[in-house]
């Protein structure tokens, strides 16, 4: 499809799962799975139609952000000696690619496959300086339902002439119960990370990696995600570094988070290759109109964010997210639904 496409939303559906995922920002807007008696719900917070995603209404809602996803301290950064300075839209801090990332882009839909393999890939072209980040850079996202119980999502960018930081992630806001039914302090979490990376005031990691046990970070064994929350200032909003834990069918990939509606019975299970995963429990979401007239509140959805470490550009002992000209970033995530 040409690059004139309009804002739309597009369906991807095997019968079994049915997501709805828009060209503006590569949200994923609705994602319909049923229950353990069949009853479908919509597990995923956002709008009815593309227009309150194009007028910023949605705090992230289901998009892929970018060029850098979460937090840069102050918007600078240096890189092969030049200093890089970025839009301040998070005070102090510059967040998830800065005023108008990639979740506030018309992305191209390079191809859209509703048959028995049922698959979306939307393309950009992030240019150099935009956003202050450097170099143009082509990113490429696709969305696919290779099995009866799973949503996968490929995420690649290519710089083509200058080094530059990337890091993209995936901020749908989960909620298994259903968009509407209320706060997700009941749903219950396990992770696979041992470790987080501490933040400082304004909720960028200090640079240590600290053990989770025996601090109200650690769901290395399953609780509710509102067992302890009220021990985290503000609430969950936290990068895990993802243990090198057990490895899921498809090669490459670990299993990062296992999230579970007890009412309903559905289970997420989340495998990706990124290093680490910010877990956010929703804390700043606060009367935002969503889906059929449903008001979502605080703690309404979580979102399980893969990504390279928060800040990483500034702090030499996380794993760079600098990628060179003649290098790919790639990034695979595969949510795993069940029901128990």
């Amino acid at each position: 499809m040409a690059s004139d496409s309009k804002p739309q939303i597009f369906e991807l559906t095997n019968g079994a799962i049915t997501a709805k995922i828009t060209n503006w920002g590569c949200a994923v807007t609705s994602l319909l799975l049923p229950d353990a008696l069949g009853n479908l719900a919509d597990v995923v917070l956002g709008f009815d139609s593309v227009e309150p995603y194009m007028q910023g209404l949605a705090p992230y809602f289901g998009c892929i952000v970018g060029r850098v996803a979460n937090r840069i301290k102050d918007g600078k950064f240096t890189l092969d000696g030049v200093q890089h300075t970025l839009p301040i839209n998070k005070p102090p801090n510059s967040l998830h690619g800065g005023d108008k990332g990639f979740d506030k882009k018309l992305w191209d839909v390079v191809e859209h496959n509703t048959g028995n393999h049922p698959s979306i890939t939307f393309k950009f072209h992030s240019k150099d300086g935009e956003e202050g980040y450097p170099g143009d850079v082509t990113v490429t996202v696709s969305y696919s339902l290779p099995s009866t119980t799973s949503l996968k999502l490929y995420m690649e960018a290519v710089p083509e002439n200058k080094a530059t930081p990337i890091s993209l992630a995936q901020h749908t806001y989960w909620n298994l119960a259903g968009h509407n039914s209320g706060n997700i302090l009941g749903h219950t979490a396990q992770i696979w990370a041992a470790h987080i990376t501490p933040v400082d005031d304004s909720t960028v990691p200090t640079g240590e990696i600290a053990p989770v046990i025996g601090t109200p970070y650690d769901f290395t064994t399953e609780r509710t995600i509102g067992s302890r929350i009220d021990e985290v200032p503000g609430g969950y909003d936290h990068n895990y570094v993802l243990d090198l834990g057990e490895e899921g069918e498809e090669s490459g990939l670990k299993r990062a988070a296992r999230l579970k509606d007890p009412g309903s019975k559905r289970v997420l299970n989340l495998w990706t290759d990124a290093p680490g995963m910010q877990f956010y429990s929703g804390n700043k979401v606060d009367g935002v109109g969503g889906k059929g007239g449903s008001a979502y509140g605080r703690h309404s959805g979580v979102c399980m964010e893969t990504q390279g470490f928060p800040n990483a550009v500034n702090q030499p002992n996380f794993p760079s997210v600098v990628v060179r000209p003649g290098e790919k970033y790639k990034h695979t995530m595969v949510f795993e639904f069940s029901i128990e």
